[in-house]
């Protein structure tokens, strides 16, 4: 038996499987998040260990786990998680889409080492700015740091006392060196950092460390090694079999990601893609990430007052891009843009737009931003021909028939795409408590797949046009 742990934004997954991959029990816990300011997205630390504490009692209550081989870790990437010499978070953590350190972002990008070394841009979401932004403006807490951990990373050290870090997670800092999977001394100096500030590497496949034992008697698992894990994405890729050359998925979660596994080191910042570590040896991924995708369809709900679900119900087959227009710029945009400071816009609205009219509109352009990320990784010579669709969107099929006619690729829906992340953090601590490989990671059972519509492939390629004309006009703006 083997479990994973998905640290989400909004929620803590828990899963247990057997060697089959066969869920034998879950468990879900609920997450909030603060956001003081506007660009500000901050979490209690605090709240990731009581939830990690909960879902384990409940998975060991819900089957017999005297059995249990490994944990594996996922987790949302970029937080910066500042912790003192107790091992406490000495303030909430600042998340990966919190945009305040944009003016430290800008200065650390136009270094062209942090470029080089990583192969990406600096994004204000990413976890250098951000500590940089606490040094500047809350010099106490940066003068009592100990250490800088990613969200999972601080879950790790509650399991098992160990500050330790996988490459795809440590990828998303801004501080590794992503060709030499290691930490970059010359990035943290010029972040008034050291190594010691950085918790130790291990491949995501790799073991980090043993559960404490009296947390493993507390919940009632045995004491078992925990995996190196991986940030959400590349834990997700293993969970979906998206590992050799080529294999890609899209993910409708709060944010959106467009991902791309790749056999080397494919760089190319000025893309606005993310060039990272995948969560095995040896290999690499590409994304294009847009920072609003289901949370633009959630920014609607609150709005009209209707849930989303209720706002998707009733579509009807695929048409035609209505008149209204939707940017969803709601907190900046990442791929291709790079944009904090942009923000989101409805255009072409008159008397007759009603709240159908604006969800087809939201639904379009998430579709057209996914493919602005398809076009910037075209533009590294990465071609998707299909892809897995995953996270909550995808349950929506009107949606992904607008994805797909947008994209031009059919989208393969999985039987299991809840456990996208957490069956990819079980397959991991599989790998490190048994040595066995990236061969585990197979692809699922595909429930459906949705193909483009050929009769509706101009239209939604002069949407697509549209939006990115809207998109400049709105940059001038």
């Amino acid at each position: 038996m083997f479990i994973g742990l998905d640290l989400g934004t909004s929620s803590l997954k828990a899963i247990l499987i057997d060697a089959s991959d066969r869920v034998l029990a879950e468990h879900s816990v609920a997450l909030t998040v603060e956001r003081p300011q506007d660009g500000w997205s901050e979490q209690s630390p605090e709240s990731w260990c009581d939830a990690a504490r909960e879902a384990l009692r409940a998975l060991a209550g819900k089957r017999d786990c005297s059995g249990l081989q490994g944990i594996g870790l996922a987790g949302h990437m970029h937080g910066a998680t500042l912790v003192g010499a107790d091992d406490r978070a000495l303030r909430p953590c600042l998340l990966w889409n919190d945009t305040r350190a944009h003016a430290e972002a800008a200065e650390m990008d136009a270094a062209p080492a942090f470029r080089r070394i990583t192969g990406n841009i600096v994004f204000p979401g990413f976890t250098a700015p951000k500590a940089e932004w606490v040094r500047r403006n809350e010099a106490e807490v940066f003068e009592r740091t100990k250490k800088i951990l990613l969200p999972k990373d601080y879950l790790r050290l509650y399991l098992t006392g160990e500050h330790a870090s996988d490459m795809s997670d440590a990828a998303g800092t801004s501080w590794l060196d992503t060709g030499a999977r290691d930490w970059s001394e010359e990035l943290l100096a010029a972040c008034h950092l050291t190594r010691d500030h950085m918790p130790r590497l291990v491949e995501g496949s790799g073991a980090s460390g043993t559960m404490r034992a009296g947390l493993a008697a507390e919940v009632g698992l045995p004491q078992v090694p925990v995996a190196g894990g991986a940030g959400d994405n590349a834990a997700a890729a293993i969970g979906t079999g998206c590992v050799k050359d080529g294999a890609a998925f899209l993910s409708l979660g709060t944010s959106g990601v467009l991902f791309a596994a790749n056999a080397g080191y494919r760089p190319d910042p000025d893309t606005a893609v993310h060039a990272f570590c995948h969560a095995v040896p040896d290999t690499w991924h590409q994304m294009g990430v847009i920072l609003a995708a289901t949370d633009a369809l959630n920014w609607l709900s609150r709005l009209t007052g209707q849930s989303a679900s209720a706002l998707t119900a009733d579509l009807g087959p695929l048409a035609a891009p209505g008149k209204p227009l939707f940017l969803p710029y709601l907190g900046g945009e990442r791929t291709p843009h790079n944009d904090a400071a942009i923000r989101g816009q409805f255009l072409g609205l008159d008397h007759a737009t009603d709240a159908q009219a604006a969800t087809r509109a939201v639904l379009e352009g998430v579709a057209y931003a996914f493919a602005d990320s398809r076009d910037a990784l075209a533009a590294t010579g990465t071609t998707i021909s299909r892809a897995l669709a995953l996270g909550g969107g995808a349950r929506s099929e009107h949606w992904l028939s607008v994805l797909a006619t947008t994209l031009g690729f059919p989208l393969d829906v999985p039987a299991q795409g809840e456990f996208g992340a957490a069956l990819g953090a079980a397959r991991l601590g599989r790998m490190a408590a048994t040595g066995e490989g990236a061969e585990i990671a197979t692809p699922p059972a595909v429930a459906r797949s949705i193909d483009p519509d050929p009769a509706l492939a101009d239209a939604f390629a002069e949407g697509h046009s549209r939006y990115r004309r809207a998109y400049q006009l709105l940059k001038d703006f």
